[in-house]
C-alpha cells in the first residue's frame, strides 16, 4: 500500500514498482524502482496532467521537497509531479561497494551495471507511465542535465509516451564521443578558474600553497580518503554551478590552523573537502559517468577513461609543474579519473568494475537521430552560455537536429539555474511551450 505523507503546501505517495533488470528480459531478474509523486495540498482529487522529473547524474537521486520549494513550487501550478529515483539511486535497488559485493567478483558486477544506462531509464518510466496512468495516457517530461540527455533518449525510443518535454542544461552531442567532450571542456574550465581567479585574486596564492603541501604529503581524510594535489584540483566541479566559486573561496579561507608543530591544514577544511569530493552518496556518478557518452556508433573502442587521456591534451592542468613556475594551480572540473578508485574509500572496492566498464566496447547507441528529425513532440530547452559541463556548441548542433527543438539560451544562470532560479527557468519553458512566450 502507498504511503501518503504531507508537508507544507504539498502531499506526496510513494510509489515502489517491480521493474525488470534487462528489459531484454522481461521475465528474468527484477529491481525496485522508487519514485515520490507530489501534488499541491488541496488538489489531491484534481484529474492533472502528471510531470516525470529525471534529475542530473548519472547516479543521483530526485530531489527530497520539504515544501513548495525551487521550481517544483512553478511546477504544481500546473502538474502532478514524480520524482524518479533512477535506477540504482536513492530508495531504488541501490548500486554502490555493499551492494555489488553480493553480486560477485568485477566482471559480474560490470555487466550488472551495463543496465544502469539512460536507455534503461527510459524503459523503466515507459512501464511506470503504464501503471500508474495506463497506456494510452501520455506525461510532460522535464530532465535536468542528465535528465536531459535521458530525455533525447526517451524520445529516441519511447515519443509516444510524451506529451511535452523540458530539457535545462542537457542537450548532449547526439554524436560527441567521450574524448570529443572532454576535448571541449577542459578549455571551459580553463574559462572558469580564469573567472574565479579574477573573482577572488587572492586565492591564487592560497590554492598553490594547499597544493604544494599536497604534492609533498597527501593528507588524510576524516573517511580515510586521501587528499591528493589531483583531488584537491577536482574540488573545480564546484565552478560549474551560480554559487560555486564563492562557496569554493570560503571553503580556502579556513584551510589552516597552527598546530603544535606549525601551520597545518584544519579539520574544518578536511571536512568540508570531504564533503565535496567523496561518493559515498552517489557512487553510480563516478562508476557510469563516461559510459554516458558511450555508443557504438561514436566510442567504437570504448571511452578508456577519456578525461584522463586527453587531459595530456592540456598541460596547463599539471599541478606540479605549475608549482614549478609562478603559474596558477588550476582545478579540474566535472572529470572522473582512475585514481579516484584509489583515493576514495566508497570507490576503491568499485576499481576493477569501473576499469572493466571504461574498456567495455559494445554500448548500444542511445539516440535516434532519424526518429529526431521527425519528432513531433514539443519540445523546448534551456541552454547556458559557457556551461562547464555541457558544451554549449554541442547543444545547439542538437537543437538543430530534433525537429521543433526550441531553445532558449541564457547566461542569466550557470548549469543549476533550475534548482536556484526559483522556479523562473522552468516558467520561462512551460510559457515557450504553452505559447505564451
Amino acid at each position: 500500500m502507498s504511503t501518503v505523507s504531507r508537508l507544507p503546501g504539498i502531499v506526496t505517495t510513494d510509489h515502489v514498482f517491480q521493474l525488470p533488470l534487462d528489459h531484454a528480459a522481461p521475465q528474468g531478474e527484477q529491481i525496485e524502482v522508487y519514485a515520490r509523486e507530489v501534488v499541491a495540498a488541496g488538489r489531491e482529487q484534481a484529474d492533472l496532467p502528471w510531470l516525470l522529473f529525471l534529475q542530473g547524474g548519472p547516479g543521483g537521486k530526485a530531489n527530497r521537497p520539504l515544501g513548495r520549494d525551487a521550481w517544483l513550487d512553478r511546477a504544481l501550478d500546473d502538474y502532478r509531479v514524480l520524482l524518479l529515483d533512477q535506477r540504482g539511486t536513492g530508495r531504488s535497488t541501490p548500486a554502490n561497494r555493499q551492494t555489488l559485493a553480493r553480486r560477485g567478483g568485477p566482471g559480474a558486477q560490470a555487466d550488472y551495471l551495463a543496465h544502469f544506462r539512460a536507455d534503461s531509464i527510459v524503459r523503466d518510466a515507459e512501464l511506470i507511465r503504464h501503471r500508474l496512468l495506463g497506456a494510452e495516457r501520455r506525461w510532460s517530461l522535464l530532465g535536468q542535465s542528465f535528465g536531459g540527455f535521458c530525455t533525447l533518449t526517451y524520445l529516441s525510443l519511447a515519443p509516444e509516451g510524451l506529451t511535452e518535454a523540458f530539457i535545462t542544461g542537457g542537450l548532449a552531442g547526439l554524436g560527441s564521443s567521450a574524448d570529443d567532450v572532454y576535448r571541449a571542456a577542459y578549455p571551459r574550465v580553463v574559462r572558469k578558474n580564469e573567472d574565479h581567479y579574477a573573482r577572488f585574486p587572492q586565492d591564487v596564492e592560497a590554492v598553490r600553497r594547499i597544493a604544494a603541501h599536497l604534492a609533498a604529503a597527501p593528507a588524510p581524510l576524516p573517511d580515510g580518503g586521501r587528499l591528493t594535489v589531483e583531488a584537491f584540483q577536482a574540488l573545480g566541479m564546484m565552478l560549474g554551478g551560480g554559487s560555486g566559486s564563492g562557496a569554493l573561496h570560503h571553503l580556502l579561507e579556513e584551510a589552516w590552523v597552527d598546530g603544535v608543530d606549525g601551520p597545518e591544514l584544519s579539520d574544518t577544511f578536511l571536512a568540508g573537502v570531504q564533503a565535496k569530493a567523496s561518493f559515498a552518496e552517489g557512487p553510480l556518478y563516478a562508476v557510469l559517468h563516461e559510459s554516458i557518452y558511450g555508443q557504438r556508433s561514436v566510442d567504437a573502442g570504448g571511452t578508456a577513461w577519456a578525461a584522463e587521456r586527453v587531459r595530456k591534451e592540456f598541460p596547463q592542468f599539471d599541478a606540479r609543474a605549475a608549482l614549478d613556475s609562478d603559474a596558477p594551480v588550476l582545478f579540474t572540473g566535472e572529470m572522473i579519473y582512475p585514481w579516484m578508485f584509489d583515493t576514495d574509500p566508497a570507490l576503491r572496492p568499485l576499481k576493477e568494475t569501473a576499469d572493466l566498464l571504461a574498456a567495455r566496447a559494445d554500448w548500444p547507441d542511445l539516440y535516434d537521430p532519424a526518429r529526431l528529425a521527425a519528432n513531433t513532440v514539443p519540445v523546448v530547452a534551456a541552454a547556458y552560455h559557457d556551461d562547464m559541463y555541457v558544451d554549449t556548441a554541442d547543444s545547439l548542433e542538437t537543437a538543430r537536429a530534433v525537429r521543433g527543438l526550441r531553445t532558449w539560451v541564457t547566461n542569466e544562470w550557470e548549469h543549476d539555474g533550475l534548482r536556484v532560479s526559483g522556479g523562473k527557468v522552468l516558467d520561462r519553458l512551460i510559457k515557450m511551450a504553452h505559447g505564451e512566450a
